[in-house]
């Protein structure tokens, strides 16, 4: 997401954040885009514009929409219906739920959502374009990169999108 934008003109950076966790333990990564100016701050972001969540479990062990600002966007990989996961969520926020997970089963062979839920992402925020992922994703995955490509752009067309309020 960050090199895409970075293709547009645009200021980013991304970072991950984790601690001595075992494989497949919960981690957060952060991503800040700029339209205007270069991004000088190099600490966690404690106040989300978006929170994106790529294994539903979370749900239940974190508080997900911790920080997330008033009119923000929540982005989850769910097979739970829309209405579910905004009542249990509020409607504070632009939700969008997309079930990465059978996506990337099916498209990937296996149960890794990073690039499904970019799709998620972009059809909610549409922060950077669809095609500016394309070249990324190409150097990222190499002879992978067309299986990951199809399971974003599948993601973006079947992302449910509901509107704050």
């Amino acid at each position: 997401m960050a090199q895409a934008a970075i293709n547009e003109g645009k200021f980013a950076q991304a970072f991950p954040s984790f601690g001595p966790e075992r494989r497949g333990a919960p981690v957060q990564a952060f991503v800040r885009i700029s339209n205007k100016e270069p991004i000088r701050i190099r600490a966690e972001i404690t106040e989300p514009d978006m929170v994106v969540v790529f294994d539903p479990r979370l749900l239940h062990i974190a508080k997900v929409t911790s920080g997330l600002k008033e009119g923000g966007t929540l982005v989850i990989n769910s097979r739970r219906p829309l209405e579910d996961i905004e009542a249990e969520f509020g409607t504070n926020w632009h939700l969008a739920i997309i079930d990465a997970t059978t996506v990337a089963r099916e498209l990937l062979g296996v149960n890794i959502v990073n690039t499904t839920m970019i799709g998620a992402l972009l059809r909610v925020t549409g922060v950077v374009k669809l095609e500016s992922l394309l070249e990324p994703l190409k150097e990222r995955f190499g002879h992978l990169a067309e299986k990951n490509i199809s399971a974003m752009k599948r993601a973006y067309e079947e992302t449910l999108v509901k509107e704050s309020g």
